[in-house]
């Protein structure tokens, strides 16, 4: 028998040095020696809350200077920063290891009792994009939601440049009496009149428009009256620099009081053959329109759901379930520009990404002592949810829930609760359970997807995953929004709902979520409103994936894609709020500093192998390694005595092909510049 004891005492030799700030795969830890033990990138089966399961494959050499592959399961805390897009495995524990039968079972319970000792110390961290490459072949439960309203919108189709004016329902006007004038509240554009005026006056970038109907009728002017001019010039919020070119003439203007989207195609569409497929894009348009040619159906792509329609010019438009979408959708070749929408077929690659972001959660740590002070326009004004114990508040501009005689807010991620609707609400340590039953239909269905982890004397461990920003698994793919009409609170103030349509939001790897209105952000007013609340969730958007005006969809994609890439990873809703700390910040660390001390001992550091990462474990803990034909072995095929592993078998893989593509396509999109995958439409 080779000396594979000798592993053991490797294990238990480590150079102890201070933790790294970061980590790829695989890692290797040296003993004094200068042996090494090479730890191969975690395979994740399970994620519930915080808590995640998951698996590692081991190496390293014996007396003989051959590899030795093993495998450990682990247990751990899972934290996460996306402002930082790293994550951290905390209080990890080792249930279980598996090596060649040849090693003597008491070496084996020295390797457990040291992988225990060791590892619990060890805290790795890991980047976001390979925390989801961990998490390849793990099932994806979190974040269904069947009760969505899938209805199409309102879908106005235009062959020349226009602009959708969102109003939230029946305009509302706000009076100043100062000015003499009066403002539609209930937009983000800006829309005013002044008192005694026949006109309504609209602000769009460097244009001005009037119109005696505000719904319709808007023309192009030169000339406005001064006060509605100054009043716009002082309460406009300030605009970021872009590149983006802007428009030479004035836009036509679409006002819609109801949900409604806007297909601009530059000219007569000019469709495309997209590669081994029979289908074809419409090259001149900033939104992703496909048609069928066998079934001469075209196909529009809104919030992460596919509408169908015979015809462009029409505006009839039907929801086309994700298991019904043409099979050639997730044949698009990688290279092509339409490629982005393999994000909403389901059973893709770009589709398991997107959907793995769902499940993961973005966490921190709360004092106890945070508090926040809640109001309302009036006298607080709740209503009850139909089949739940929960009512919830019409005119806060926060989300104020009332259950069982307590009242529950909760505000950016984090619960707070009180005795009583007005006042001071302080962090609370539980979650109640009366949230999982607030349907989609609901304006606070949201609040179901904050949780409260665990709780010390001094802090509260808190977190959320997407659908607290309204993004939900429907049919094996990501959609954004609930897409019911939520009405909004009209009283001395506005305080608007979440919205599914109407801001051309779309799925951006770097980014998550962006919206785009085919317009310059000189057009939007979000200064104006008081207690404003962004339309598209508690979290705000960046102006990701489109971003664009003008030159159809290459120059709008890529344009929004360097907004995305520029931004790096998304701030969280917790990003610089007092009392909160992320893992990222550098106050951040009281759960691991009131652990039990270890001495003299540090933290084990590793540094990065020149091992290539094509080492991985099955289920059952079998070690499997790559070669360079793409096929897999048994990791320690050439061991002589002893029962070796057995072959893959072709579901095993399958999963472990899948599990490789997975990561590496992951890991690519996450470092590639610009573009995630395949050129731009020219």
């Amino acid at each position: 028998m080779k000396k594979i004891c000798l592993i053991i005492s490797l294990f238990l030799c480590f150079q102890l040095n201070a933790q790294e700030d970061s980590i790829g795969w695989p890692r290797v830890l040296e003993t004094k020696t200068g042996r090494e033990l090479t730890l191969y990138q975690p395979q994740l089966d399970a994620l519930t809350g915080n808590q995640i399961e998951g698996r590692m494959a081991i190496s390293a050499k014996d007396d003989d200077g051959e590899l030795v592959f093993g495998a450990v399961w682990l247990k751990a805390k899972l934290a996460t920063d996306y402002d930082a897009g790293i994550a951290a495995f905390e209080d990890i524990s080792v249930e279980q290891t598996k090596f060649p039968e040849e090693i003597p079972e008491e070496k084996i319970d020295q390797l457990k009792e040291f992988l225990v000792r060791e590892m619990t110390a060890w805290e790795p961290k890991i980047s976001i994009a390979d925390l989801k490459a961990s998490m390849a072949d793990m099932e994806v439960s979190g974040g269904g939601v069947a009760d969505l309203n899938n209805e199409a919108p309102v879908i106005y189709y235009r062959e020349s440049d226009a602009v959708l004016v969102m109003i939230d329902g029946e305009p509302q006007f706000k009076e100043t009496s100062k000015n003499k004038l009066s403002y539609v509240v209930n937009s983000p554009f800006f829309i005013a009149k002044e008192h005694n005026g026949s006109f309504y006056y609209l602000r769009g970038g460097n244009f001005w428009y009037q119109s005696k109907d505000i719904n319709t009728g808007w023309e192009n002017v030169e000339r406005v009256p001064k006060a509605i001019k100054k009043f716009a010039d002082d309460n406009a919020p300030k605009q970021e620099e872009t590149d983006e070119e802007q428009p030479k003439e004035a836009p036509a203007i679409i006002v819609s009081t109801v949900p409604a989207e806007l297909v601009i195609v530059e000219g007569k569409p000019d469709y495309q053959q997209i590669s081994e497929t029979n289908l074809l894009y419409v090259k001149n348009t900033e939104n992703d329109v496909i048609l069928d040619i066998d079934e001469q159906e075209h196909y529009l792509l809104l919030a992460g759901r596919f509408y169908s329609s015979k015809s462009l010019e029409d505006g009839t438009w039907e929801f086309v379930e994700p298991d019904n979408l043409p099979g050639d959708f997730a044949k698009i070749p990688d290279e092509e520009s339409i490629s982005s929408i393999k994000s909403s077929v389901p059973g893709t690659v770009e589709s398991k990404e997107a959907m793995l972001e769902q499940s993961i959660p973005q966490t921190a740590e709360v004092d106890r002592n945070k508090t926040i002070e809640v109001k309302f326009d009036g006298e607080p004004v709740f209503k009850e949810v139909t089949g739940t114990k929960v009512a919830y508040a019409e005119n806060s501009e926060k989300t104020v829930l009332r259950i069982e005689g307590k009242y529950y807010c909760v505000d950016e991620g984090i619960w707070f609760v009180s005795d009583t609707a007005k006042g001071t609400y302080r962090v609370s340590d539980k979650r109640p359970d009366e949230v999982d039953d607030l349907p989609a239909d609901c304006p606070v269905h949201n609040v179901k997807y904050v949780y409260v982890y665990d709780t010390t004397p001094d802090v509260v461990y808190v977190g959320y995953t997407p659908g607290y920003y309204h993004s939900y698994v429907y049919g094996g793919v990501v959609v954004y929004g609930t897409g019911w009409y939520y009405r909004p609170w009209y009283g001395y103030y506005y305080y608007p709902r979440p919205v599914t349509y109407g801001f051309g939001v779309h799925w951006n790897p770097y980014t998550g979520w962006g919206f785009s209105l085919g317009i310059s952000f000189g057009w939007i007013g979000w200064g104006f409103h008081p207690y404003y609340r962004p339309y598209w969730g508690p979290r705000g958007f960046y102006p990701g994936y489109r971003h664009g005006y003008y030159h159809g969809y290459h120059r709008g994609y890529a344009a929004g894609y360097r907004a995305g890439y520029r931004a790096g990873q998304r701030n969280s809703v917790y990003h610089n709020r007092g009392g909160v700390r992320t893992m990222n910040n550098q106050n951040y660390r009281s759960q691991i500093k009131n652990r039990p001390s270890t001495l003299d001992r540090a933290r084990p550091s590793t540094r990065p192998s020149t091992r290539p990462n094509n080492v991985l474990s099955d289920r059952n803990g079998n070690v499997f390694q790559r070669d360079n034909n793409g096929n897999w072995n048994n990791a320690n095929r050439n061991r002589s005595g002893g029962n070796r592993y057995a072959k893959p078998s072709t579901n095993q893989r399958q999963q472990l092909n899948r599990s490789f593509n997975n990561r590496q396509s992951m890991n690519r999109g996450a470092t590639r510049g610009g573009a995630r995958r395949g050129g731009r439409r020219r």
